[in-house]
Formats: C-alpha cells, sequence, structure tokens
C-alpha cells in the first residue's frame, strides 16, 4: 500500500466533464447534474484501508447532502486486474453493504481520474453551483490507526460553507489514502511510486 496525497487542484477550477456506467448499467455525466447547488466528485473503491476507515461517513454524507440538493457522485478509477475486489460486480455489491444511495461510476480508462488529477483514495473534489472547483482534500484527520474519530468535519464544512454562499474555507488538507491503482504504462505524471 502507497501513502498517497491528494494534488490540490486549483480552486476555481471548472469541473471535468465525465460519462461514465454506474452499478447499474446506466451512463452517468457531469451534466446531469446541471441542476444541483453543488456537485461532490469522490474517487473511493472498495477494497482500500483509507475507504473502509471512513465509508460509513461517506454514506452518511452522501445521502444527507442529496437531500440538500448537492449532486453526489463516487468515481472507482482502479486497474481491477491489479485489484480484483474493485472489479464493478464488486462494487455492485459495495453499493448495497455501504448503503451508497449515490452513483458509484466505473472509470475504465482512468481517464476521469486522470482529468481530475485524482490520486488518492479517498479524494474529495466539491464544486459549488457554477461547477466551478470549491473544496478538494480530506473528510477530516481521521485514519486507519490514529485513533481520530470519524466525523467528516472537513468535508461538511465546505459542504454547508457553499450552501450557505460563504467564501471556501482557507484551511484545506489534502486528503491521504492508498494511491490509484494505474494500469500498467497510464500512470500520469504526477503519480510518483
Amino acid at each position: 500500500m502507497v501513502r498517497t496525497h491528494s494534488t490540490m487542484m486549483p480552486l476555481g477550477t471548472p469541473a471535468p466533464e465525465f460519462s461514465l456506467p454506474d452499478t447499474g448499467g446506466n451512463t452517468v455525466s457531469l451534466s446531469d447534474f446541471d441542476t444541483a447547488r453543488a456537485l461532490l466528485v469522490m474517487f473511493i473503491c472498495n477494497h482500500c484501508p483509507f475507504v473502509k476507515h471512513v465509508r460509513a461517513a461517506i454514506a452518511e454524507i452522501g445521502a444527507e447532502y442529496q437531500e440538500k440538493e448537492v449532486g453526489v457522485v463516487a468515481v472507482m478509477s482502479n486497474d481491477v486486474e491489479a485489484q480484483p475486489d474493485d472489479h464493478p460486480e464488486k462494487m455492485a455489491r459495495e453499493v448495497i453493504e455501504a448503503g451508497y444511495t449515490f452513483p458509484y461510476l466505473y472509470d475504465a480508462t482512468q481517464k476521469t481520474a486522470k482529468d481530475f488529477g485524482a490520486a488518492c483514495t479517498p479524494d474529495f473534489f466539491l464544486f459549488d453551483g457554477e461547477k466551478r472547483l470549491y473544496y478538494r482534500g480530506q473528510l477530516d484527520g481521521a485514519r486507519p490507526g490514529n485513533d481520530v474519530p470519524v466525523t467528516g468535519s472537513d468535508l461538511r464544512t465546505a459542504l454547508d460553507a457553499v450552501l450557505d454562499g460563504r467564501p471556501a474555507p482557507e484551511d484545506q488538507k489534502p486528503s491521504l489514502g492508498c494511491n490509484i491503482k494505474w494500469k500498467p504504462g497510464n500512470a500520469p505524471d504526477y503519480f510518483s511510486s
């Protein structure tokens, strides 16, 4: 397991286009969230201990803020040949077991991960109503084994602020997790093993 920090895409960056299949075979695209008050894009996977550690909070926050008209979507970009636990069939099971109420998308080509500059799982990108990057970074300070409670405080603060029309939080800490498992020869320039 390589511990990797998020790349911290510049704030104000427009949300990259995406069009990916969910676990039910439906295609979900950026344009599906045109009327959302904000958009949360999370790069996660099934097997990563960092994601497993915060899985319940991800499910809870997703459901809570969907009710507040935030678009929420998760993307899995790992190479499933290297990580068979992240295969789309297992993603479908993960949706049920974790209680995800948002689409869980499979980025088979890894293009979406590259377009977002996603580096780790979990990696969080929050866009405002104009689909400009407002927050990127950690869910909170909890990590496996560090005894910090999982609260989602950093991401919740950003979500509440964007919905209230307040400026983006100044203190944005990078997320930390397992590196995205790039296909052989497909790792982006920003990845260092």
